[in-house]
């Protein structure tokens, strides 16, 4: 097949770890008899000091003609002022709204290679498999916001905002997902005190009751973050609003040990998705050639399955990811520094899953 895709290295590592998926795409497509077409675009901190947005027209439009689009990570202190107009986070934000990428997939598997990796005990780490479905496209991160003065004081606010249609959408989504998984869903809310949080149970209440096979339940959302360190392989799909998902995601990250071993993909009501690893720029280690590009490349992974349904070739590469961890090579972030394991750069890690897309 042919496909189009926008590349959006962003920021920090994100053009080294993007590169690496690249890589293993280009094999992909070599392997299996693919033509993908690349286009690049700015977003982030560098599009801010080239045109002084974070999303430019242009690469919105480059998007807008890709069947996908890869993204590497946004940020850093050179633009980390909270009071400044224009934030390299805004890019992020934008594109998915842009692209009406309502519905965060992040998968959450601990490879029985990396269970030493996790700061919990192996007993509780293996068998973990679980998805964050988090809504992406509204809530608090796109409601009303404002600084006031009430007498002297200096006050903000922000306010989480939804309306029926974009909780029931989003729990849909969670509840086709886990209809093809264990069949089982926890939508995450604080409904006993937000009254945003009770329209989300009721919204998810009602799409539950036309999922009768699926074995549904509402947690609230710190109860759900005590469970992920309680009892995380017990579970399933979880879907929970934009605030929460931000959060219990990253926590959810350590029990596989490393964000860098995390994909995530943003998806839609079509084919169209971004894919992007769930870590930040780190943009300490940018240039040095030891961020973990594993996450990056898994996220390439999932697009080549969701967005161009190519699954067989999704899961080869994913096979490839654990031939190499099997094999013991590590990247500095899931090094124990065990004889048997071999510890590698990002280039060379990058190198060593593309050598084994097709064996």
């Amino acid at each position: 097949m042919q496909a189009k895709l926008a590349v959006l290295a962003g920021d920090g590592i994100g053009p080294e770890i993007v590169q690496q998926a690249l890589k293993v795409l280009d094999r992909v497509a070599q392997v299996f008899g693919h033509q993908f077409e690349t286009e690049d675009g700015l977003i982030g901190g560098i599009a801010i000091d080239a045109k002084g947005i974070a999303l430019p027209d242009e690469t919105v439009e480059i998007c807008h003609r890709s069947d996908a689009v890869l993204l590497g990570a946004v940020g850093g202190p050179k633009w980390d002022n909270p009071r400044a107009a224009v934030r390299p986070e805004q890019g992020l934000l934008g594109i998915r709204k842009e692209l009406d990428l309502f519905a965060n997939v992040r998968p959450v598997k601990v490879s029985p290679y990396l269970l030493h990796a996790s700061p919990l005990r192996p007993d509780v780490v293996a068998g973990v498999d679980l998805v964050v479905v988090r809504e992406l496209t509204s809530g608090i991160y796109f409601g009303k916001r404002g600084r006031y003065l009430e007498g002297e004081e200096e006050r903000a606010f922000d306010t989480m905002d939804y309306a029926r249609s974009e909780v029931e959408r989003v729990v849909r989504f969670a509840c086709e997902m886990a209809a093809k998984r264990r069949k089982q869903v926890a939508s995450v809310d604080k409904a006993n005190v937000l009254e945003v949080s009770r329209l989300w149970r009721e919204a998810a209440t009602d799409v539950f009751s036309a999922y009768p096979a699926l074995q549904s339940e509402h947690i609230l959302v710190d109860a759900c973050a005590m469970f992920l360190v309680r009892r995380p392989a017990t579970f399933d799909v979880l879907v929970m609003g934009n605030l929460f998902g931000d959060v219990l995601t990253d926590e959810a990250s350590m029990i596989a040990g490393s964000m860098g071993m995390l994909p995530s993909a943003s998806l839609g009501a079509g084919t169209v998705g971004l894919y992007e690893p769930i870590h930040g720029s780190a943009p300490k280690y940018a240039g040095l050639d030891v961020a973990n590009p594993l996450a990056t490349i898994l996220s390439g992974a999932m697009m080549l399955r969701h967005s161009l349904g190519l699954e067989k070739e999704a899961t080869a590469v994913e096979a490839a990811v654990d031939k190499v961890l099997a094999e013991g090579y590590r990247t500095r972030d899931i090094h124990s520094g065990a004889p048997e394991e071999t510890k590698v750069g990002t280039a060379a890690m990058g190198d060593l899953v593309a050598e084994r897309i097709g064996y």
